[in-house]
This record gives C-alpha cells, sequence and structure tokens, in this order.
C-alpha cells in the first residue's frame, strides 16, 4: 500500500511542542474489540479512536498534551470508551481513515455509528469542545458522509479520451519549479516517476524531465549521515523534512532509483539506491534478516528533532538513536524483498538476492497461513490482510524472475488464490483489504493503491503462468478503480492507475533465454534481461534437457549453443547469442 498524500498530513499546532511529562497515561486506552464498542452501548457511552502512528511527531505531541489536558481527560474518563491504535498494526483501520492522517481523531456514538472525524492535530481546547458537542448533540457531523458502493465499471480499460485525460491531470499536476508533485508535501510518488520513467523511453521529453528532476530534487531528503529517506518535506519545497523514516519509503526510493539506473545508467541513482539500503541494513534489519517498520521523527517524544539530525554520527549517538519500531510485518518484509530483487537486479551484486531469500524464508517459516496466504504480525487482533499476502506474493514473483526457480513462482500463485479466496467481493468488483468470508468491524471494503498493486499483480503473474484466472482477478480489481470517477479523484496521482491498466491491457516484453543456467553466456544474457528497465516484462530462462518449457510453449528453434529471443506482439526476433546483441536489441524495444 502507498502512503497517501492525506496520510503525511500534519496540522500546523499553534504553539510550542512541549516534553510528555509523566510515562503514566490519565486516560485509559483500550486496543480496539468488537468487547470496547459492546462495553460502549451498554453503558451508554461514546467512543473515542486515536489512530495513530508511533514514528510520529504531532502524534507525540497529541498524546503529550491534548490527551493529559485535564479538562480532556476529565470528559474522556466520564463519557466515553477510549481506543488507541497503532495504524502500522491495523491496515484495516488504518485503510479506512487514510484521507485523516495520523493523528486522526473518530468519535463514535453509542451504537458504533461515527459522529466525528478530525484530521490532525487537534489542541487541548478545540479537543474538549469537540467532546462536548458529541455529548449535547449525538449527530454525525459535517465531516461523516454516508458511505456509497460505486457501481463496478464495465470496461477494464480507459479509452483513449479517458486515458489522455488522466494523463493531462498526471502532467497538470507537476511541478515544474521545484520537481515532483504537488504544492505542498515533497516526497518520491514512486509510481508517478514510474509512469514518468516509462513514457520516457517512448521519446515523452516532459516525462524525462519530470522522472530526473524529481530523483534529484529527492535527494534533499536522503539522511546525509546514517542514508535512508526521510518521509517528506513540508513547505512546497524539498528543504523541511519531517524526519520519521518508514520501510515503504525506503524500499520504494530503493526500487525507483534502481530502475532509474537501469534506464539512464545514471550511477547517482544506483549510489543512492544503495545508501538507502545500507541504512536498511544498519538500523531496520533484525539478527534473522527480516526488517522492522520505521525508525521515530523524534528522539523525545513531541519534541522537534531538526537539530538533532542535523549533527554528525558521534553528535546523534552521544545523545541516543530515535526509538525503532521492532514489529515484524509480512507486508513491510514483501516490500523491501521487491525491491532488493530490483537492487540486485540493477547491481549485479548477489548480496540482495540472498537478503531478499533469507527474508523469504523467515516469513514463510513464522508468517505463512493455510491456503498461500500471511499474517500480519505473530498474532493479529483482525484480518487477515490483504497488504500483507499482495506484498509477499508480489516478492515472490520478483524472487522467481530474479532467480528462474520454479518454487517462487509456485508460491506467487498460491498467494493470489488465498487473494481471490478472501479478499474477493462476490459480485461486487474490488479486493477489501481485509478478509471478506468473516462479519467484522468495520466492514472490510476495498483501497486504492492495493487494488493498483493487485491488478498490477495479477497481470504479471498471468503472463508468467499463463493461467486466465489471474488475467480475470486484474480485471476485477480494475473494474473497481475504473468505476465512477474514482480514478479523477485521484488528482495529479494518476500513475499508478495508469501503469495497471497498462500492464493489464497489453503483454510485457517477453525475454526468454535458452541453455543451461550454470553457461556463462546465459548468465550474461540473463543478467541483461533483468535490466531492462521496466516492471512490465517477463524473463524465461529454459534449459530443454531439464523439462518442458515454462507455460508448455515450445515454439523456439533447436540451436547447438545458448540464445535469447525476444517475443512482442505474437512474433518472436531471430535468436541472439551473447548478452551485448542481446542488450541492444532490448534498447530498439523499450523505444
Amino acid at each position: 500500500m502507498r502512503i497517501p498524500l492525506f496520510a503525511v498530513l500534519a496540522l500546523t499546532w499553534a504553539g510550542a511542542a512541549g516534553r510528555a511529562a509523566e510515562t503514566a497515561e490519565p486516560i485509559e486506552w483500550r486496543a480496539w474489540s468488537p468487547e470496547a464498542f459492546a462495553e460502549a452501548k451498554r453503558e451508554h457511552k461514546f467512543v473515542i479512536l486515536d489512530l495513530e502512528a508511533v514514528w510520529c511527531h504531532w502524534c507525540h505531541v497529541q498524546a503529550g498534551t491534548t490527551y493529559r489536558d485535564p479538562k480532556v481527560v476529565e470528559l474522556i474518563r466520564s463519557r466515553y470508551i477510549a481506543v488507541r491504535v497503532d495504524q502500522d498494526a491495523r491496515p484495516d483501520i488504518a485503510n479506512r481513515y487514510e484521507d485523516y492522517g495520523w493523528p486522526a481523531t473518530v468519535i463514535y456514538a453509542p451504537d458504533g455509528a461515527e459522529l466525528v472525524k478530525r484530521q490532525g492535530y487537534v489542541p487541548p481546547r478545540p479537543m474538549a469542545a469537540l467532546l462536548q458537542a458529541a455529548i449535547d448533540d449525538p449527530t454525525p457531523g459535517p465531516s461523516v458522509r454516508a458511505e456509497a458502493e460505486t457501481e463496478a465499471a464495465s470496461a477494464t480499460t480507459l479509452g483513449d479520451e479517458r486515458r489522455e485525460r488522466l494523463l493531462a491531470a498526471w502532467r497538470e499536476g507537476y511541478d515544474h519549479e521545484h520537481g515532483g508533485w504537488g504544492s505542498s508535501h515533497k516526497y518520491l510518488d514512486w509510481d508517478n516517476v514510474e509512469l514518468a520513467l516509462r513514457r520516457a523511453t517512448r521519446g515523452d521529453c516532459d516525462a524525462e524531465s519530470y522522472a530526473r528532476e524529481t530523483l534529484s530534487a529527492q535527494l534533499a531528503l536522503l539522511d546525509p549521515v546514517w542514508g535512508g529517506v526521510y518521509q517528506y518535506s513540508g513547505g512546497g519545497n524539498w528543504r523541511e523534512p519531517h524526519f520519521e523514516k518508514l520501510v515503504q519509503m525506503q524500499a520504494e526510493n530503493i526500487r525507483t532509483y534502481a530502475l532509474a539506473y537501469e534506464q539512464f545508467g545514471d550511477k547517482r541513482w544506483l549510489a543512492t539506491a544503495e545508501a538507502i539500503h545500507r541504512y536498511v541494513r544498519t538500523f531496520l534489519t533484525s539478527p534473522e534478516g527480516t526488517v522492522y517498520v520505521s525508525q521515530d521523527a523524534d528522539l523525545v517524544p513531541g519534541e522537534h528533532s531538526a537539530e538533532y539530525f542535523a549533527r554528525d554520527d558521534a553528535g546523534r549517538r552521544a545523545r541516543g538513536v530515535p526509538r525503532i519500531d521492532r514489529h515484524v510485518y509480512a507486508r513491510e518484509n514483501g516490500w523491501m524483498m521487491a525491491a532488493a530483487c530490483e537492487l540486485a537486479a540493477a547491481s549485479g551484486d548477489p548480496a540482495y538476492r540472498a537478503e531478499a531469500e533469507r527474508a523469504a524464508r523467515w516469513a514463510i517459516e513464522h508468517r505463512a497461513l493455510a491456503g498461500g496466504g500471511f499474517s500480519h504480525d505473530e498474532r493479529d487482533a483482525a484480518g487477515p490482510y490483504l497488504g500483507d499476502t499482495l506484498a509477499m506474493g508480489r516478492a515472490f514473483l520478483a524472487l522467481h524472475q530474479l532467480t528462474q526457480q520454479p518454487e517462487w513462482l509456485q508460491r506467487a500463485s498460491a498467494a493470489a488464490e488465498f487473494i481471490r479466496g478472501h479478499f474477493g467481493r462476490a459480485a461486487q468488483a474490488g479486493f477489501a483489504s481485509s478478509d471478506t468470508t468473516a462479519a467484522t468491524f468495520p466492514a472490510p471494503r476495498p483501497q486504492f493503491d492495493e487494488n493498483v498493486a493487485t491488478a498490477r499483480f495479477a497481470a504479471a503473474l498471468a503472463a508468467a503462468t499463463g493461467r486466465d484466472e489471474f488475467g480475470a482477478m486484474a480485471q476485477t480489481a480494475l473494474r473497481w478503480l475504473l468505476a465512477g470517477e474514482q480514478a479523477e479523484q485521484r488528482g495529479f496521482y494518476q500513475g499508478g492507475v495508469l501503469l495497471a491498466e497498462e500492464e493489464a491491457r497489453t503483454a510485457p516484453a517477453h525475454i526468454m533465454i535458452i541453455g543451461a543456467k550454470d553457461d556463462a553466456t546465459v548468465r550474461a544474457m540473463l543478467t541483461a534481461a533483468l535490466r531492462l528497465p521496466t516492471a512490465h516484462k517477463l524473463v524465461e530462462q529454459w534449459d530443454r534437457r531439464a523439462g518442458p518449457p515454462p507455460r508448455g510453449e515450445d515454439i523456439y528453434p533447436p540451436l547447438e549453443k545458448p540464445a535469447a529471443f525476444v517475443c512482442s506482439n505474437g512474433t518472436c526476433s531471430t535468436p541472439m547469442f551473447n548478452g551485448a546483441a542481446l542488450e541492444a536489441r532490448l534498447v530498439k524495444l523499450l523505444k
């Protein structure tokens, strides 16, 4: 799941952020559970949800000020059940309220109906007024709108006119002065940049400028001391970083810079990807080889850390190291595994592949569910969640392409089957964020970025396996993504849906390499094929002596030496017999 722009918004607090005075909480916070809502109904109390992120500065400020204010504490103790949720731990709730940022504040009536939804930090006095207003008038406020299921799109392609309209929104949202999209928060939107990279290969000079300028601007958010990227910059420029480091940001930056290096050959981009990976290896990697979730924005919760992050390594360590969230989630590990595979392909360094395989083995042993799915944590309060199985499935598919080992393709297929069985919505389109086979509160529903990723995963898996049901799975996701005006409501964040629609509509670039895997020529050709700078590709290696061809497609002439074929639009090239010849052909194919 890509972290949406709204999820990084934080409202400005007029006043100094104070240090949390004591560790003891004056409010009894509960976990999200049916029991908490049942108790509220039984005792005629309201429920207040504090949906926070453990790495979030303004969440710390709200916890240390607002929720220690005497009036706020009095109101909550007397009339409310207080529920606090770490959004990283509960993807279903985080997806439901992602438009309200962290912290998000939601007030429910005793019967569980939503009354108020507030975005960002709420100071003590407005919070007390909000709590009292809900008590005085327990009817839904203007922030609560009735949810309506959008009728699924009949078509799973955009059509020329709508595609051009979405592309126009993507172009119009580009910030030509500063780089990146939008004029508020600045960060590397990986889907928009990947779309720019892909269009640049086709001669779109504007798109190439978007990619190059954004990749260069994003370097300002690279920690010059420890490596790793800060989440975003405020103020409409790249010079006001918010210092939290989320593993998804690290993974997607690694993957995007690796793609850029493969495309442009600029060694800065490879060096950037490797610097980010060194940070992950140093700070966010467990002894077992898995990755943790995040590193906090604050050294002291609630205190701004610009002065701290301006120090050198010794100066920082003398004061301490910001807290690391040491949960090990399947979703986050899937993201990093896929990034490591792309970095391995770009750099040729086998260490990245080894790290991805090690994390995969751990996840299979410790997070796998019956039927091909994955849990989020060791024990989940709800779920399973789509994001975990989806991220692991995409990682397995990346491992298969990198290693050409059938096991990974089998595991990717099993993950897709689990997604169809647990997150599909019967007659409705799209895939829900949490298990649809059991009744839960909140009710499972789709999330945009997860359905983009599902469509892309399923389309790639259909090409790799030749199984029509995976192609149908991509269409199911697209019928929800393209319904109504959902895509248009994303504004200029159109990269994901445009990539997903294209990949489901068109066959990938297909490179077949025939020969023994341990042959030096085969290895050279495989290296060249894996460096083709697009995610929309199918690389296969077949040793005739080892068995039938992948997908049973025996259309290649017998030759006395290793050879590679490039296939597109139902036809295949003449054979190529070395890596250089294949690389030259692939450059032409991209254009």
